[in-house]
């Protein structure tokens, strides 16, 4: 709860007091007499009547913890919590020295509310102006740990992050055991409360790194946080560019291997996706089992993903400059071929292309909304179908729907989503300039990009590093990777200290 909407009349208002009755029906009231919000009553056995209230919300806690741990308080024999719970409790002095070691003591309404809708219960004692808080959170609604379903694994763990934080943090540390791994816990969002941590390797971290990320986050001013995007779009450094600056990963792996390159990852609760910063340009063009293959193999698949965003991007693009304004680029025999395919086509080359990379788009969205069972039916049937139709209705021509084919298969190449929605809108952009001014247009849309992507950071580290600003020691893992033995040294931009990695494995096996 915000304490500054606890102003100073409410707050003499809503006092606690000594009676354990008055302090349950106050709480009660605040939160508007909620259906879920639990209140069990316990007299004690005394002379004089001691009535115990303990209160927490139905669907936050453990039923299992509130049954062996509330009641083991309250109670002599656990075994006879049932039927005896009214006539065979602990004295009053035996109830206080237990909850002094398991239990926090709070004074402030605000702070009571706020451990209720945390998970906890609260307890009040008859002469007690405070309430016990002990923590029984858990629910039967939390995921467990399961197979990650939007980045695909061939070789490497398949485990990924739950919508727990504390499962999330567990999964890094189950990684990394190192006693420099630290953890910072926040929360943000005026109504949501939602716990935010960030976690980085203290010895390896750039100090600067710490700060800025923990000041950005401090900044943050808003009534509700529910997933990982909502912070991201606070906490990058540019708004307006349509290439992410934030990495998300719902990896474990891929995570704890960026901890380790000395980023910050930020776990924010309820949201599989982990958000780890700084990131790099080429940092999206890479995945985790480029370490668990082979050096050769894991390059040349990023070469692959390299040319993949080339033809992504720039292939309509080139088809629409080469038969609207370079014609003599085009060998005969393929130029009489493109002319009689086009010969009863009505639309120019670029309403051509607008329209099949448009109905490509709403195919592609169609089948990640529909159904599992039927969307990668619609999806075939939608590609086959009405591209066949297209054709033989002569509204586009069948080099069209190839161009338009490489083209998103292009695009299913890279490993992050957000990296391939950018090039998909950059790509109508090229589109446009390749019909207005041929090549000319594509390039000068290129260079305009290249200084768009310099002018970018990411927590102050340029977006193009390793190769603007050029750095060579860092290029044995960007485009080409050397074999784990031979990397010598953290990314640089990164991190400014213990740079250089133990590799005692080399060692031996040089001898």
């Amino acid at each position: 709860m915000n304490k500054s909407k606890w102003n100073e009349k409410n707050k003499k208002k809503n006092k606690l007091t000594s009676r354990a009755l008055y302090n349950e029906q106050l709480i009660k009231e605040l939160l508007g007499n909620s259906t879920e919000l639990v209140s069990k009553q316990v007299n004690l056995e005394e002379e004089e009547s001691v009535t115990v209230v303990f209160l927490y919300m139905n669907g936050l806690v453990s039923q299992k913890l509130v049954q062996e741990i509330i009641l083991e308080i309250l109670l002599i024999d656990i075994g006879e919590a049932v039927p005896i719970l009214s006539n065979k409790t602990k004295s009053k002095e035996d109830l206080y020295h237990e909850l002094s070691i398991i239990a926090n003591e709070l004074t402030e309404v605000e702070t009571i509310i706020d451990s209720l809708i945390n998970g906890k219960t609260v307890l009040f004692i008859d002469g007690k102006i405070a309430a016990f808080s002990i923590d029984t959170k858990g629910s039967n609604t939390d995921r467990g740990v399961e197979q990650n379903t939007t980045q695909q694994v061939v070789r490497g763990p398949k485990d990924s992050f739950t919508e727990s934080i504390l499962i999330n943090v567990a999964l890094i540390r189950k990684r990394i055991k190192d006693p420099s791994l630290w953890t910072e816990q926040m929360v943000i969002g005026t109504k949501t409360q939602t716990q935010v941590m960030i976690a980085y390797i203290h010895d390896v971290v750039n100090e600067d790194l710490i700060k800025e990320v923990r000041s950005r986050l401090k900044k943050i001013k808003v009534d509700a946080i529910l997933e990982s995007g909502n912070i991201e779009e606070f906490i990058q450094d540019q708004t307006y560019t349509p290439f992410p600056t934030v990495y998300n990963s719902e990896r474990p792996d891929a995570i704890a291997a960026g901890i380790l390159e000395g980023r910050i990852a930020i776990f924010i609760d309820g949201t599989p996706f982990v958000l780890l910063v700084p990131v790099l340009l080429i940092n999206f063009l890479q995945t985790p089992e480029d370490y668990y293959q082979r050096s050769d193999i894991a390059t040349l698949l990023r070469c692959l993903r390299m040319l993949a965003v080339v033809l992504s991007l720039l292939t309509p693009s080139i088809y629409i400059a080469l038969t609207v304004f370079h014609q003599e680029m085009i060998p005969t025999r393929l130029l009489i071929s493109l002319a009689a395919q086009r010969e009863g086509v009505p639309f120019p080359a670029l309403v051509e292309a607008l329209i099949m990379e448009v109905t490509f788009e709403l195919l592609r969205e169609a089948g990640i909304r529909l159904p599992a069972t039927v969307g990668s039916a619609i999806s075939i049937v939608g590609a086959l179908v009405l591209g066949q139709a297209a054709v033989d209705a002569g509204i586009v021509s069948a080099m069209m729907v190839i161009v338009v084919s490489i083209t998103a298969i292009s695009s299913f190449v890279f490993p992050s989503y957000n990296f391939a929605i950018s090039l998909r809108m950059l790509r109508f952009g090229f589109m446009i300039l390749a019909a207005t001014f041929g090549f000319f247009g594509i390039f000068t849309g290129l260079l305009l990009l290249v200084m768009h992507l310099s002018s970018l950071r990411s927590f102050g580290v340029p977006y193009l590093s390793p190769f603007a600003p050029y750095n060579s020691s860092d290029q044995e893992d960007a485009i080409f990777r050397v074999p784990i033995w031979l990397r010598d040294n953290r990314p640089k931009l990164i991190n400014q200290k213990n740079i250089r990695r133990e590799r005692s494995w080399k060692v031996n096996h040089k001898k």
